[in-house]
């Protein structure tokens, strides 16, 4: 199973519903880990540290940050850019899809963006 963390500004009650409709789902939000105000390379860097996907609303900069870390040759195990259009339920469902249905490392370097 993947090991996500939650950007900042990441929907809580996205990050609730992961967590009670799937108890062993290893998430974690940045205000959780110390990184509360941190910036987006900073996240990237940490979550590579620990190898966790990135789960975020930022759909305009995280982008250019992920890349920069894949084209230096640096570790950047994933991103998923979550639209804030989606309804809550449609974006638990997609997210366990993935967190559960995926290969340890499937997402080494990408960024993808939900919806499904």
């Amino acid at each position: 199973m993947l090991r996500l963390v939650a950007d900042e500004n990441f929907t809580f009650s996205i990050v609730r519903g992961l967590r009670l409709l799937s108890p062993n789902l290893d998430i974690v939000r940045v205000q959780d880990v110390g990184l509360l105000g941190a910036d987006d390379p900073t996240i990237l860097a940490w979550a590579a540290r620990e190898g966790r996907i990135l789960v975020t609303h930022d759909i305009a900069t995280i982008s250019a940050f992920a890349y920069e870390r894949v084209l230096a040759g640096q570790a950047m195990p994933g991103v998923f850019k979550v639209s804030r259009s989606l309804r809550r339920n449609r974006v638990i469902q997609d997210l366990l899809l993935l967190a559960e249905g995926s290969l340890d490392g499937e997402w080494e370097g990408k960024v993808f963006y939900l919806p499904l």
